[in-house]
């Protein structure tokens, strides 16, 4: 079992496709998003009602609306996108077992109840250095690694489908309006 879930991949790998060639923001739909992932759409509408509450996204106007980053990608790290989706998580919770011992006959000497449990402090310690290694990735980051991995081509298709995509929904009202029906639960949930 892993400790975050699907959605802070999903909503990492969504962020990465809206930051363009060299870092600025493109925009796309929650729809558009999910189709070029192959993701759930409903399950990616409510994660950027997450993100957009965490203001690390916002919304643009209009028919051919979707979504953008609300601050520059060097801005936005792994570690606020783990918080927007899945909240705050410890990684352990300490039971206080130390103290139950048979040998202590339901009586616990001081000396094994004093100061923190040290297996509580180890697993605190181990949180707090998986936290400072997420905020010290940011999405510009993670999308320069997937740039330098990608043809060089990748980046352009990426731009291409998303353009297609836009111009598209300029005239399919049908598509434009799920989508700024998808916007607006997004920004009102």
């Amino acid at each position: 079992m892993s400790l975050y879930s699907a959605g802070v991949e999903y909503g990492i790998h969504c962020l990465i496709f809206l930051v363009g060639n060299g870092g600025e923001t493109r925009e796309a739909s929650v729809r558009d998003l999910a189709e070029l992932q192959g993701v759930p759409l409903d399950y990616l509408a409510k994660i950027f009602t997450k993100l957009a509450k965490a203001k690390l996204v916002v919304a643009t106007e209009g028919v051919r609306g979707g979504f953008k980053l609300a601050r520059p990608a060097d801005e936005i790290t792994l570690l606020d996108i783990v918080n927007a989706i899945d909240g705050r998580k410890s990684i352990f919770e300490c039971r206080e077992i130390r103290g139950r011992c048979a040998l202590f006959e339901g009586e616990a000497p001081d000396w094994a109840l004093d100061g923190p449990c040290s297996v509580h402090g180890a697993m605190m310690t181990a949180q707090k250095r998986m936290e400072d290694a997420l905020a010290q990735q940011t999405i510009l980051d993670i999308a320069r690694k997937v740039g330098r991995k990608a043809p060089a081509a990748f980046n352009a298709q990426v731009d291409s489908w998303m353009n297609d995509r836009r111009e598209k929904k300029g005239t399919n009202s049908a598509q434009a309006s799920d989508d700024q029906l998808i916007q607006i639960t997004d920004i009102s949930s």
